[in-house]
């Protein structure tokens, strides 16, 4: 089975609140009369035998609210499913990723954004957005983690990169003949903010210079590996327009929902 998780957390946000509206706006998108359900695999998703959507968790203040994250994610990946987190701020990869880590040996990480995440720490918070990947680096979760699309590397961040053997393919670099082939299981986190704001007006972050949405859907549907957990990030509902930035998350949604069964 896969699982939907809806996580409605943005208290780590540095810079603009409202992430935690985004599980309730993908939802919506996805349901919209104004698309359907069918995947570009040709899977027809509505009410699909092998998904389904938990609902958002009820969450406590930080930092209980982690807990609660890794506890439900565990929960359901212990059984044998896969699961798809929507946020929220990208703060909750590392609580998902605790969630995972237990049960899956040699664990990869995609991480497709515009920004590193590899603070030790940002305004003080050690469980800031700004620094998810840095908690689970120094705590050995995941064996490899692979940044895709990165553009805001400042000295402290490749320096992290360098601590903890980031491999990285900066947006400055990158090439659509670029394929990941990763043996055993990875997990894909999605920040919207790894798109040019021309596609992702809706996020708290305007990055220029980012990926379109044809190539980020291009990455997820080339993956060789056993894709086994993901998640998508960063929507601000507050900032959208006519839920474009919804409807683009919702449309990775179906494509990373496919491919989760089809692995």
């Amino acid at each position: 089975m896969v699982f939907t998780i809806g996580i409605p957390l943005d208290e780590n946000s540095s810079f603009l609140r409202g992430s935690a509206g985004a599980p309730a706006e993908i939802r919506r998108a996805f349901h919209s009369d104004s698309a359907n359900y069918w995947s570009e695999y040709s899977l027809n998703l509505e009410r699909h035998p092998k998904l389904k959507d938990d609902g958002d968790l009820k969450l406590p203040a930080m930092p209980t609210a982690f807990e609660t994250i890794t506890t439900a994610v565990s929960n359901r990946v212990q059984q044998g499913n896969k699961v798809l987190c929507l946020g929220g701020d990208h703060s909750i990869t590392y609580p998902i990723i605790r969630g995972f880590a237990p049960h899956y040996r040699d664990l990869t990480i995609i991480h497709l954004d515009a920004h590193g995440d590899l603070y030790d720490s940002f305004d003080e918070n050690r469980f800031s957005h700004a620094s998810p990947f840095a908690r689970i680096m120094e705590s050995n979760l995941v064996s490899r983690l692979i940044q895709v699309g990165i553009r805001t590397y400042n000295s402290h961040q490749r320096e992290q990169a360098q601590r903890f053997g980031v491999e990285s393919v900066e947006m400055k670099d990158w090439s659509d003949d670029i394929r990941f082939i990763v043996e055993g299981p990875v997990y894909l986190s999605l920040d919207l903010d790894v798109m040019d704001p021309a596609f992702v007006p809706g996020v708290s972050h305007h990055e220029p210079g980012g990926f379109s949405t044809r190539q980020v859907l291009n990455i997820i549907q080339q993956l060789e590996c056993n894709l086994v957990g993901a998640d998508i990030v960063e929507l601000n509902p507050s900032r959208d327009i006519h839920g474009m930035t919804a409807m683009v998350a919702a449309k990775c949604y179906k494509e990373l929902l496919a491919r989760l069964l089809m692995t």
